[in-house]
């Protein structure tokens, strides 16, 4: 196959300098990033085609320079954490590939980061120094008064990302997961463009997060609760399910955009203590089937969507009273709170809401999703 760096043509323009240019591409990779990285992305693409470009570039200014819709692969060499602009290097990278072309990438998440810098100095050093660090280049960048002295201090360079984070930002911006490997303490992806990137939703990365639900006929509300997920966490619902599907409870299994302190929250409902500010503005009752993302309740029967829709969302559900174990038992559990609180309103709450409350205080009942 032609190498695409060899010449210039009308299809394949010049880029500037810190564009990867070899002759060979192989021998260039095998010195950088490494035989490994290599061998796992030519199982997956073309790496030689000419309709594969190569590149090391922390900008999105270069990656414009680059024909639209020309090259079928783009894989850049060098690490998310050094992009200034994150999204608009994934919009730029969205912009060049034809539907269904593949994206390589590659990301130092904040575990392998970890385990570097514990591994890197001595025991006492090594937790004070990452605690700085994970304070500074992952704290900072997320809130408004220091995000600013952040980056203009750094740059946007070396910044900690988690993967729930990286990956939250290509499907916003357009993108699936096709597969990943972790390799030399960076985790590689290939992913493919599916569509254009949302627009005029924006992630939240303070302490309350507004989570957007199903309420009412219908009605996209905003629901309150502490953060206790990555930023983008909702951009991967439907990439978790198809990875790790449901366990008992109607959870996901290993869901790896749980923090570790969003797991202890969970643990106790500390997470849900703003949804009281639902129910005071009325956007909740008190007791009632949960508020679901649109992709949760995709996976709804036709007939629960339609019941669930005629009735006003709750702070408790009836997953408490009933403490169903599979989705299939969930459905029928608020199927059949729905059928008699459509009968008897204020009877059925009452009800429910004494067995849930039986079975949190004195059961200890599971939590639900």
């Amino acid at each position: 196959m032609r190498n695409p760096f060899a010449t210039v043509t009308p299809q394949n323009p010049p880029v500037v300098r810190d564009l990867l240019r070899f002759n060979n591409i192989r021998e260039s990779m095998m010195r950088e990033p490494g035989k490994d990285v290599y061998s796992w992305l030519s199982e997956h693409l073309d790496i030689e085609h000419e309709r594969t470009m190569v590149i090391m570039t922390k900008t999105a200014f270069n990656v414009h320079a680059l024909s639209d819709n020309y090259f079928k692969n783009l894989i850049n060499l060098a690490r998310i954490n050094d992009i200034r602009h994150i999204n608009k290097f994934f919009h730029a990278i969205n912009e060049k590939l034809p539907s269904g072309g593949f994206f390589s990438g590659c990301v130092e998440t904040k575990g392998e980061r970890k385990k570097r810098i514990l591994g890197k100095y001595p025991v006492g050093i090594n937790y004070t120094y990452y605690s700085f660090d994970f304070i500074f280049k992952r704290v900072f960048p997320k809130l408004p008064l220091t995000k600013k002295i952040y980056f203009r201090m750094t740059a946007g360079r070396n910044r900690v990302l988690s993967k729930t984070e990286t990956y939250g930002r290509l499907y916003s911006c357009g993108f699936i997961i096709v597969t990943e490997r972790k390799i030399n303490g960076k985790l590689y992806f290939i992913a493919k463009k599916v569509g254009e990137p949302y627009s005029g939703h924006a992630p939240s990365y303070g302490p309350i997060c507004k989570m957007r639900r199903l309420g009412k006929n219908g009605k996209i509300i905003s629901v309150y609760k502490f953060r206790t997920m990555h930023p983008y966490a909702e951009y991967l619902q439907e990439y978790v399910y198809e990875k790790n599907n449901l366990q008992e409870g109607g959870k996901f299994k290993n869901d790896f955009r749980v923090t570790t302190l969003g797991k202890f929250m969970r643990k106790y409902w500390i997470d849900e203590l703003p949804m009281l500010a639902n129910l005071l503005r009325g956007d909740l009752k008190l007791f009632g089937v949960r508020p679901l993302s649109s992709h949760y309740l995709s996976l709804y029967s036709d007939e629960l969507k339609e019941t669930r829709a005629k009735v006003k969302p709750g702070l408790i559900p009836p997953f408490y009273a009933d403490l169903p174990k599979t989705l299939d038992e969930i459905q029928e559990s608020e199927k059949r709170y729905l059928e008699s609180y459509l009968k008897s309103p204020m009877l059925t709450d009452i009800r429910y809401f004494s067995k849930a409350i039986k079975n949190i205080l004195i059961k200890k009942g599971v939590r639900s999703n």
